[in-house]
């Protein structure tokens, strides 16, 4: 990185602070970071006091750019496996692990993403379909458009107006992939990068306006002749909405100029996979119905709410036996419970899960949590005057690990909470 831009860079690890003299920060860069909400910020006499929240990247300002570092670091040869595994968008390619992080941060991974994916689509060949076109021509080929040729050749029999549909590359798949192509080329900060997604642009037809592509991605709908294209358009969505808070996890939402991670909603989207796939095997099911979850009646102003965990999961009685579904609370806590003690807040929390949901003969709510240096696990027993209150299952899964390999101590807890009668 250029001297110039070290100097105007500020960087904060989550929950960290650091105090912005006022004259590096305009007003607007104020509103849009209490917007954003990526940080909180306070003005005091020496500047303004910034602390990070839970979110990461980098956020480009009007004068300094704002690096975000992660509490709990996923390496950068192992984020575009949880990314790809929260986003459901399957197995990249054993070459992407290799892929520097850079000067752009864990922002760089995107764009990348998405020239691998076209690439792939390159090679395959691009979906071709009968796509409307409006020309001018000599000779009618296809239908006349009466208005246009009313009004524009004013009677003129040479020059005709006419629509018609070209079986083309043209569709609304290969517009969103060149548009996003294009604009990763003209924002990316590594020159080599940016050359190599300027020449996969050239082989896709891109629309007048970039942002257009958005509109495509909200109208366009996929079968199974287009269903390749998914991997592609989930890259391409990050980078043509500009950034924002949730851009990785969440399709639409977008507000910034710069892309962030906000790495507790990856985890809890991670640990909701890794759950439902867990119970699914186990011969279980995620709980989603209306009377599964626990209510909350008579609160001020006459509005009931539902006390839900993370994952619920629901384990029916075998076909033909008599029973009651069991119900098991997973809940995915993005703190360093591999150091501490589990705070008596979500004590609390998983105790009213155990309450609510499970039965006096299995009292047991899990709580999994990121370890960096490996995967750790000890339970927590609650007794009181009238015996066992409940058991919290406290599970460190490995960020090192790729997601199905990380997920192994889950995947045991929830076949024993099944297992057992």
């Amino acid at each position: 990185m250029p001297q110039d831009a070290v100097g105007r860079a500020r960087t904060l690890k989550e929950y960290e602070s650091v105090t912005v003299p006022h004259s590096r920060l305009s007003r607007d860069d104020v509103e849009r970071l209490r917007t954003l909400k990526v940080v909180h910020i306070a003005e005091g006499r020496n500047g303004y006091a910034l602390k990070a929240r839970t979110t990461t990247g980098v956020l480009q300002l009007s004068q300094i750019r704002l690096i975000l570092q992660p509490k709990f670091p996923i390496a950068g040869t192992r984020l575009i496996d949880w990314l790809c595994y929260a986003n459901e968008q399957g197995t990249p390619d054993e070459a992407l692990r290799n892929w520097p992080l850079g000067k752009d941060g864990y922002a760089g991974l995107v764009p990348a993403a998405l020239l691998h994916e076209c690439r792939l689509l390159l090679r395959r060949g691009l979906r071709r379909d009968y796509v409307r076109r409006q020309r001018v021509d000599t000779s009618l080929r296809g239908r006349l458009d009466v208005e246009a040729q009313a009004t524009r050749c004013y009677g003129a029999v040479d020059r005709l107006h006419v629509r018609t549909f070209e079986y083309e590359d043209g569709g609304w798949e290969n517009l969103v992939c060149g548009a996003a192509l294009t604009t990763a080329a003209e924002r990316s900060l590594d020159p080599h990068l940016g050359r190599a997604l300027a020449a996969a642009a050239r082989d896709f037809p891109s629309p007048a306006r970039p942002q257009d592509a958005l509109d495509l991605l909200s109208r366009g709908r996929y079968t199974r002749l287009n269903s390749h294209y998914r991997a592609a358009h989930a890259w391409a969505r990050m980078l043509l909405g500009g950034g924002g808070v949730t851009d990785l996890l969440d399709p639409y939402g977008f507000g910034a100029q710069g892309l962030l991670l906000k790495l507790d909603g990856l985890w809890e989207s991670v640990v909701l996979r890794m759950a439902v796939e867990a119970a699914i095997g186990a011969g279980g099911r995620r709980a989603q119905a209306a009377g599964d979850y626990i209510r909350t009646s008579g609160r001020l102003g006459g509005r009931d709410s539902r006390f839900l965990p993370d994952v619920l999961l629901a384990f029916d009685p075998p076909a033909g036996k008599a029973g009651a579904t069991r119900f098991l609370a997973v809940d995915a806590k993005y703190k360093d419970y591999a150091k501490k003690n589990v705070s008596r807040e979500d004590r609390h929390q998983l105790l009213t899960y155990i309450a609510g949901y499970t039965g006096r003969e299995q009292p047991l709510a899990l709580v999994v949590h990121p370890a960096p240096k490996g995967p750790t696990e000890h339970l927590l027993e609650f007794n009181g005057p009238r015996g066992l209150l409940g058991r919290i299952r406290v599970l460190g899964l490995d960020t090192h690990a790729d997601p199905r390999s990380a997920a192994e101590p889950l995947r045991r807890a929830i076949a024993g909470f099944a297992a057992q009668p």
